[in-house]
């Protein structure tokens, strides 16, 4: 496959916590750049295009959810992932983007709730969506599995782990604007076939999934201290050490420094890790992951690498 240049953010509704690593692809080898802030989301994909040294397309991965659970585009009667992505906003589902703020103004066309915390539940969601439960507005890929638990579903949007704010605002910002230009995997295709004929391709990552790959324990650290980011650099340097095509001579002073002291480190830390993950795929190390299920090629979608033993 032809792909010059592999990007992966650690995604954020707040600007400054938006982190992305870098990989630039030069002959044979790919020189790993040290995690720097997104930016503009505007002109991400083209900053990152020139940066290109070889011929080849952008592969760029967002920690946000890039799909829909099958029960509910069943429900609401959409034909496709990428269709829906044409149609949210406006006409009937000019709303869709907007939290709901009350159980009454949920809707099939309105599924994000709540808007703040406060005589809110679950069950005002399943209710309202005619969904019987929790595990019908997962995808497939967010089930739990042995080496993590379960994500929070899409549309609920309080607590720490709510992703449905993300990915409000990562596919206005980063998907429909280009939606026209881009391959979105894996609705359009697998990762070969669209790095040979799409500019950019967009896919969906989860670090969490990486940690295991790299060799880091299932717990007993978290992110969010210097001290263990620092410990689990020592699982990133062996695995780094047994891929000599990865050049990450510029990144060994954020592994050994635990990603830095401030509260971003873990944004930083993140988003290599995401990004080690991606270039496995790339390189062929660790395949694709996505299952024969019709559901999720055409409304869930898949995070890159992710394995399940529990589907076909």
């Amino acid at each position: 496959m032809s792909i010059a240049v592999v990007a992966h953010c650690d995604w954020s509704m707040d600007h400054k916590k938006r982190w992305m690593a870098v990989a630039i692809k030069r002959g044979e080898h790919w020189y790993v750049q040290p995690p720097e802030l997104v930016g503009n989301t505007s002109s991400l994909f083209d900053r990152l295009q020139r940066r290109a040294v070889d011929p080849g397309a952008l592969l760029i991965g967002f920690d946000f959810p890039i799909g829909l659970p099958a029960a509910y585009a069943r429900a609401a009667g959409l034909g496709s992932f990428r269709e829906a992505l044409t149609s949210f906003g406006s006409g009937i589902w000019s709303h869709w983007y907007d939290v709901a703020d009350h159980r009454d103004h949920i809707s099939l066309q309105r599924p994000f709730y709540p808007l703040r915390p406060g005589g809110t539940a679950r069950t005002h969601l399943f209710d309202a969506l005619g969904i019987s439960d929790a595990s019908s507005l997962l995808r497939v890929c967010e089930r739990p599995t042995e080496d993590r638990q379960a994500a929070c579903m899409l549309f609920w949007t309080l607590g720490g782990n709510q992703v449905g704010k993300g990915a409000i605002s990562g596919w206005r910002e980063i998907i429909v604007p280009r939606l026209d230009e881009i391959g979105l995997w894996p609705f359009d295709g697998s990762l070969v076939n669209l790095a040979n004929s799409k500019p950019v391709v967009v896919t969906e990552t989860y670090p969490g999934d990486v940690y295991r790959q790299i060799g880091m324990p299932r717990g007993g650290w978290s992110k969010r201290r210097q001290a263990d980011r620092v410990r689990m650099g020592q699982s990133i340097l062996p695995w780094l050490a047994a891929r000599p095509d990865l050049d990450a001579d510029l990144l060994l002073p954020f592994i050994d420094g635990g990603f830095g002291s401030d509260k971003a480190g873990e944004d930083r830390f993140d988003a290599t890790i995401g990004l080690l993950g991606m270039l496995d795929v790339v390189d062929g190390r660790r395949g694709e992951g996505i299952p024969a299920i019709d559901a999720v090629h055409i409304w869930e979608g898949w995070i890159l690498g992710h394995r399940r033993y529990d589907v076909a």
